[in-house]
């Protein structure tokens, strides 16, 4: 779980200097203008900043608790370099449907994690479907998460319920189980096997 780890370490470290520098947390953040004018790296740094230490802490402990899982599955097919870009990949893919409706709109910011967060989590949903996961302290199955997840992040964005841009968290959800499959073609049979077998865990 080096790799993990080693994100959330640079994610933490970036964000608090960030905290205390207004003007390095505006040129990290994703701006379609300035995307625009060439500031492409703003792709991928605005997934390693965040709105306040509440923002950081979710996204970092779920980031902690199903990035080893994924880490260890990923790096046996592509290394730790492969699942550093894999995540990497989840910011940039995440924010494209945003910057795309956006790229016309100088009050658009976004920032954070979420997407790439998204992408290592749905990853593992797809590998363990009825494993447990805790909404808030509720157990709940894994792919009930994911339905729930998916369900309250389309309708949330479809209504603009609030500044959370869950445009990135779908697109990223869709990203990490697409990444997977493409890796490894076999997990579909097993995410269906799975399906059809709550009790029998991984096989």
């Amino acid at each position: 779980m080096i790799v993990t780890l080693l994100l959330i370490a640079v994610t933490c470290a970036v964000s608090f200097t960030c905290f205390e520098n207004r003007k390095l947390l505006d040129t990290l953040l994703f701006w379609p203008p300035g995307v625009n004018r060439g500031e492409y790296w703003r792709f991928v740094t605005h997934g390693f900043v965040h709105a306040d230490g509440q923002h950081l802490l979710f996204n970092m402990i779920t980031l902690f608790f199903f990035g080893r899982a994924v880490e260890t599955f990923f790096t046996s097919y592509i290394g730790m370099v492969g699942f550093v870009l894999f995540y990497l990949g989840g910011i940039v893919v995440a924010m494209l449907p945003s910057w795309l409706a956006n790229r016309g709109n100088p009050r658009y910011r976004s920032l954070g994690a979420s997407g790439a967060v998204s992408a290592v989590l749905f990853a593992y949903i797809f590998m363990a479907p009825w494993s447990t996961i805790f909404l808030f302290v509720i157990p709940v199955p894994a792919i009930v998460f994911a339905a729930l997840y998916v369900g309250y992040s389309y309708y949330a964005g479809e209504h603009r319920l609030d500044n959370i841009n869950h445009s990135a968290h779908l697109w990223g959800a869709g990203y990490g189980v697409v990444f997977a499959l493409l890796m490894e073609p076999r997990l579909w049979e097993h995410f269906m096997r799975s399906l059809l077998a709550p009790l029998g865990g991984l096989s």
